[in-house]
C-alpha cells in the first residue's frame, strides 16, 4: 500500500471510520488535505493524547522537527492539539467526522468540495449512526418550558453554563454549500466548541472566544430562524451545533431514512394537546424532517419523522403543540462522556476493541518511558 492507502486504513481504524470507495475519492482527498510527510507522521498519532517528543521518537525523526511539523498539521486540521496554560501541547488522532472535516472550516475550495459530494452517501452509514451516533438532538429552551423532567445535559442553556471557555465558529455545511452556489440564508457563524476544544480552534484561529452570554444569544437566534441544536452524543458538551436541514450532512442524511425518530438519539417527541389549530403551517416550514402533515386543514405529528427538536412548538401561535417524553423503552442512552461515546461507536464498528485499548495504551507508557531515559543525564 502507498502512503494515503496506509493513511485512510489508519483513519478507518478511529472510531468514526473512513471507509474506502470503488472510485478512490476518500484517496483524492486525503492526498487534498495531507502532503506524504503529513501522512507518514499522522501514522504515527494515536486517540491518546501524547508530546511531541513521544510521536517524534515513534516516528524516528528529531523532536525538534516532529514538534513543528505536528503543530502545522493540528494548524490544518489534520490531528487534534490540546493546548494546556503550563507546559508543552499534546496531539492525538482525530476522527474524520465529526473531526477532520469540521476543522476544514475556511479551507474549502470548489474541488474539495465536490469530493465530498461524492463521499458522503458511502462515508455516512445510517445502520451505524443508528447503533451509535456521534450527535444528539435536543429541544430549543422554548420549547420545554411546561416540562419538569428535562435532565440538565438535555438542556442547551446549562451545556452553556458549564463552560467559561467557548468558541464561535463557522458552519462548515453551509460554506460547503455557498461553494457549490447553493447559499443558505440562515445564519453563518453558530458552531460552538467548549473547553479545550474552544482552545483549539481559538488557537488556530478558527474560532473565536465569546461569553456566556454571547453564546445564549445564538441560541435564541438559532430558534429564530428554525436551526436544529446537536450537541455531541454525550452528557458533558464538547460542542453544539445549530443545524438546517438544507446544508447539514447529518440532517440531510438522516432525513433520508424512513423512520428518522427511530435513528436519532432525543427522549422527547411533538404531540398536540388541542384543536384549535388556525392552519397557519408556520409548524410545517420550521420542521426539518417533514414530520408534519396538513390533513383537513388540521395538522398531525408522524411520530416516525419526528426527531423532538421542538422548533415546531417554540413559533406555534395557537400553542397546539407540545414536547412529550417518550416512554423510557424509546430513550436511548446517552453516554457520559465524548470518551464513552467513542468507544461505542468503535465496538459497534469493530474497530476498537478493549485489547487493542490497552495495547495502544501500553505502547503509549512504555515510549514515556523510553524518552524520559533518554532525556536523564549519564
Amino acid at each position: 500500500m502507498d502512503i494515503y492507502q496506509r493513511l485512510a486504513l489508519h483513519l478507518d481504524n478511529l472510531p468514526g471510520g473512513f471507509p474506502s470507495t470503488e472510485s478512490g475519492v476518500e484517496l483524492r482527498i486525503l492526498k487534498r488535505l495531507y502532503t506524504p510527510d503529513d501522512a507518514e507522521l499522522a501514522l504515527h498519532v494515536t486517540l491518546i493524547p501524547e508530546k511531541s517528543r513521544l510521536i517524534a521518537r515513534r516516528a524516528g525523526i528529531n523532536i525538534a522537527v516532529a514538534g513543528q511539523r505536528l503543530e502545522e498539521m493540528a494548524r490544518k486540521g489534520l490531528i487534534y492539539g490540546r493546548y494546556p496554560k503550563k507546559g508543552p501541547p499534546s496531539y492525538q488522532a482525530a476522527n474524520y467526522a465529526v473531526g477532520i472535516w469540521e476543522f476544514q472550516v475556511n479551507r474549502l475550495n470548489n474541488e474539495f468540495v465536490q469530493d465530498m459530494d461524492e463521499y458522503w452517501p458511502t462515508f455516512f452509514n445510517l445502520d451505524t449512526w443508528e447503533k451509535a451516533p456521534q450527535m444528539r438532538t435536543i429541544p430549543v429552551n422554548e420549547s420545554v418550558n411546561v416540562l419538569r423532567e428535562v435532565m440538565i445535559y438535555e438542556q442547551a442553556e446549562e451545556l452553556i453554563r458549564a463552560y467559561d471557555r467557548i468558541s464561535l465558529a463557522p458552519c462548515i455545511c453551509r460554506q460547503e454549500h455557498g461553494l457549490k452556489g447553493e447559499v443558505c440564508e440562515k445564519p453563518f457563524e453558530t458552531c460552538m466548541q467548549f473547553g479545550s476544544i474552544a482552545d483549539f480552534y481559538i488557537h488556530h484561529g478558527k474560532g473565536r472566544m465569546i461569553t456566556q452570554q454571547e453564546a445564549l444569544d445564538v441560541l435564541h437566534l438559532a430558534n429564530e430562524n428554525g436551526l436544529v441544536l446537536q450537541p455531541n452524543n454525550s452528557r458533558d458538551a464538547a460542542f453544539l451545533c445549530c443545524c438546517c436541514g438544507c446544508c447539514c450532512a447529518v440532517l440531510r442524511n438522516i432525513k433520508r431514512h424512513p423512520r428518522p425518530a427511530s435513528i436519532v438519539t432525543t427522549p422527547f417527541i411533538a404531540g398536540i394537546n388541542a384543536e384549535t389549530c388556525s392552519g397557519c403551517m408556520t409548524c410545517i416550514d420550521r420542521c426539518q424532517m417533514e414530520a408534519i402533515k396538513v390533513n383537513s386543514g388540521k395538522v398531525f405529528i408522524d411520530k416516525d419523522r419526528c426527531i423532538g427538536c421542538g422548533l415546531c412548538v417554540s413559533k406555534c401561535p395557537d400553542h397546539i403543540l407540545v414536547l412529550l417524553r417518550k416512554p423510557l423503552s424509546e430513550q436511548k442512552e446517552v453516554p457520559k462522556s465524548l470518551y464513552q461515546t467513542y468507544i461505542r461507536i468503535g465496538r459497534n464498528r469493530s474497530k476498537l476493541s478493549t485489547g487493542g485499548m490497552i495495547g495502544m495504551l501500553i505502547r503509549s507508557k512504555l515510549d514515556r518511558l523510553m524518552t524520559t531515559k533518554c532525556r536523564q543525564p549519564h
